[in-house]
């Protein structure tokens, strides 16, 4: 059958049983629609037609031809439930009274503990109509309430239902204490196990008890069996990640952490950060936006063997090879009777309290494992990046910084009466970036908040919300992208035209708190909660301030927000930084109803000399960005001397790297931008 005898219109069952089975297929048409529906649920990826090897490693072109009609058959689906928050409110209040609930906790989250979860796992979205990244639902028989951070106050306000949720700021109340003050005694509270941590499901427990009232694990999550027209999980092909970039073999990998596990006489690990189990494996996938992951459990055992627990039909052709026979893919149904069996024979089991789920607890210890609670053994050796992961970071960081200047480039030759909107800007910029070599698309959303958009700490851009960029105000401009060799994120505050005096001191202190972050020398053990406040001195010498942290890590080709490193008042519970630590360097200040500010470098630990006499092994940071900084926002009489050394330096560095990347023209142009002060 060819191309031609299929045409346009999608094959029927027999033809394309017949097709399939010519190309040597083995699955019925039934269950190649199975697996478009959770390609269709995933996110569409760098390579759109690439989930094709998923039903044939070459498929021919009438086999694509017909594919490609499923695939849209498949998604156009069926029309959405008319049923809106009123209503669903109202059935998942009937599904607990069936079960003699007097409430319900919906989270955010997803099993994986993920800071992007897909469609299918949404239930917050779907429920309230929030589509914050961050937040949680308490409701009762008589009341609701949303909890957001200050990122998402006025979001929440714009997208929930103020008759159904009372829309509360995390920082004036939380979950806990809200629970603590409504639910009545004697009352059950229920919650879904797999979507909250160990250390999560104790504060709802301690917070109910308070209350005189229980927590109560549900199993399955009511909330699902309401919800008609609920997407399925995500199909997206997961692939080996070459050890050009990754640096170190899985194998090594898997050796390392289970000589750990021997030493501390614990028998395995239970791994459920998505994040953890690609970069123990050095395996990456689609399932979820902006970061490459394959939602997946691990077993680590202490012989170095893994249980890896995945949906088999995202293993693209070749990757079991990669795995070898050392690692075993099992159906993610086999990891409760996994863990199950680790409780059999009394093992000792490694697991998370702050990124496993409660559930994952409750099987071990019902089975009658003895769960060990300590961090993720993944975490600090993948925040820690080793010297062939740094070199494609820094390689990544040129790329990605020739995109950012022929952006700016491009934004300053449209000049302020251009009309130039937040989206254009985005997808301008996107393009440029589309354009370097190991490109994989965004890191995350990105933030282009023009005049008093950019105030908004979150904020992105919507088509109801785009503005063209006018003159006078600021662009608040927050980006980045994942690369075969690296993940980025740098923030530029552009001037649209000629900034106030106010936007130059505003602009030129926060500069400030960059550069002493920067330049920053301490001693080897500190955390980033210990050197937070050199960022803000500058602000606060002013009386001003910012809301949010200052630094987060950054992932190599995984995820642009990773622990366990941060900078942060509030930091002091991180680990402390170590030399291969990437994290970010990106102190702001916002003006609300005006503009918003922020300069954001992403900078990696470093050893430094020591000076005769030294008590201790020092550290600093080296700046990994190249990206210029705004000139005409400078005021240069608050700069020391020291100062405007440290930018004209910088400036050089990014001019001479990138000079020789660039056509003429922006070359012309970055002189011109990165010249001393």
């Amino acid at each position: 059958m060819t191309a031609n005898d299929i045409g346009s219109v999608i094959p029927d069952d027999d033809a394309l049983s017949r097709l399939l089975a010519a190309e040597g297929v083995a699955l019925s048409p039934a269950a190649l629609r199975e697996l478009v529906a959770g390609v269709t649920a995933a996110p569409p990826g760098f390579d759109p037609d690439g989930w094709m090897t998923l039903v044939a490693a070459d498929p021919s072109p009438a086999l694509k031809h017909a594919l490609q009609a499923v695939h849209d058959q498949v998604a156009r689906g069926a029309p959405p439930a008319a049923d809106g928050p009123g209503e669903r409110l109202a059935a998942l209040r009937a599904a607990l009274a069936d079960r003699d609930l007097a409430g319900f906790v919906v989270p955010r989250a997803d099993e994986y503990q993920g800071e992007y979860v897909p469609p299918s796992a949404q239930r917050l979205a779907w429920l309230t109509g929030f589509t914050g990244s961050a937040g949680v639902a308490v409701m009762l028989a008589d009341r609701a309430a949303l909890f957001v951070d200050g990122r998402y106050t006025l979001q929440a306000a714009d997208e929930v239902a103020e008759d159904l949720f009372t829309v509360v700021a995390i920082a004036e109340t939380t979950p806990e204490a809200w629970i603590q003050s409504n639910l009545t005694e004697g009352s059950r509270l229920g919650f879904d196990p797999r979507l909250h941590s160990r250390a999560g499901a104790k504060r709802l427990e301690a917070a109910c008890a308070k209350a005189a009232g229980h927590l109560i694990a549900v199993d399955p999550n009511p909330l699902d069996a309401i919800w008609r027209d609920r997407p399925p999980a995500p199909i997206a092909p997961v692939l080996a990640h070459d050890l050009a970039f990754a640096g170190r073999s899985a194998a090594d990998k898997r050796a390392d952490l289970a000589a750990r596990l021997d030493s501390g006489e614990t028998d395995a690990v239970v791994l459920t950060m998505a994040d953890s189990v690609a970069w123990l494996l050095n395996l990456r996938g689609g399932d979820v936006a902006f970061t490459p992951l394959a939602l997946s459990f691990a077993i680590l055992h202490r012989d170095s063997s893994v249980d890896l627990f995945i949906d088999r039909r995202k293993l693209a052709p070749g990757t079991d090879g990669h795995l070898g026979n050392r690692v075993a893919p099992q159906p993610l149904e086999a990891f409760g009777p996994a863990l199950a069996a680790l409780g059999a024979d009394g093992k000792r089991v490694q697991v998370d309290p702050a990124t496993a789920s409660a559930w994952v607890f409750d099987q071990l210890t019902a089975a009658g494992a003895r769960a060990v609670e300590a961090r993720d053994p993944c975490a600090l050796p993948k925040a820690k990046k080793n010297p062939v992961e740094l070199a494609g970071i820094r390689a990544a960081h040129l790329r990605d910084g020739m995109a950012l200047t022929r952006f700016l480039h491009w934004l300053d030759a449209a000049g302020a009466d251009a009309a130039v909107t937040e989206i254009q800007a985005a997808d301008r910029l996107e393009a440029f970036r589309r354009q370097g070599e190991h490109f994989r698309g965004s890191s995350f959303p990105t933030i282009a908040g023009s005049g008093a958009h950019g105030a908004i700490v979150h904020y992105r851009v919507t088509e109801a919300s785009d503005r063209a960029l006018g003159a006078g105000e600021l662009l608040l401009l927050d980006s980045g992208a994942q690369y075969l060799d690296g993940t980025t994120d740098v923030t530029r505050t552009i001037a649209i035209g000629e900034p106030s005096t106010e936007m130059r001191d505003r602009f030129t202190r926060v500069l400030k708190g960059h550069i002493a972050l920067a330049t920053a020398i301490f001693p080897a053990g500190t955390k980033g909660g210990q050197i937070d406040a050199l960022a803000r001195a500058a602000l606060w010498r002013g009386g001003l301030d910012y809301d949010h942290g200052t630094g987060h890590g950054v992932g190599s080709y995984l995820s642009v927000h990773e622990g366990p490193q941060r900078i942060a008042k509030t930091g002091g519970e991180g680990a402390a930084l170590e030399p291969g630590m990437i994290v970010s360097n990106e102190p702001g200040y916002y003006k609300t109803g005006a503009y918003g500010i922020r300069i954001e470098n992403l900078v990696c630990v470093v050893a430094h000399d020591a000076p005769p006499g030294a008590e201790h092994d020092l550290l600093a940071f080296e700046t990994l960005t190249r990206a210029p900084i705004d000139r005409t926002l400078i005021d240069p009489a608050l700069l020391t001397e020291p100062e405007r050394a440290w930018l004209d330096a910088y400036h050089a560095t990014v001019r001479d790297s990138l000079t020789p990347l660039l056509d003429d023209a922006v070359g012309t142009w970055l002189a011109e931008a990165t010249r001393p002060l």
